[in-house]
């Protein structure tokens, strides 16, 4: 489905935006050197290491630079 959007920042713009896909890779680092001592998949998470739960999309405003999740900009476009 597709929606209007809206920038709330500079609430001129509703054509010119970025879509950011947010695509996780879990790792444990070296505390020390920041090396990547070990990567893990969705089913091979440690019991200390919680999944990403964040959105999978954000967007930002190709006019004014601002990042936020979809759903603000849908809730702007929404609005007359």
């Amino acid at each position: 489905m597709t929606t209007p959007y809206r920038c709330p920042n500079c609430r001129t713009n509703k054509s010119r935006f970025n879509l950011i896909k947010q695509v996780p890779h879990s790792v444990k680092l070296d505390p020390n050197s920041g090396n990547i001592l070990e990567e893990y998949s969705e089913d091979t998470l440690s019991p200390f290491h919680l999944a990403y739960k964040g959105p999978e999309l954000k967007v930002q405003c190709a006019a004014c630079g601002l990042i936020e999740e979809e759903k603000t900009f849908i809730k702007f476009g929404e609005m007359k």
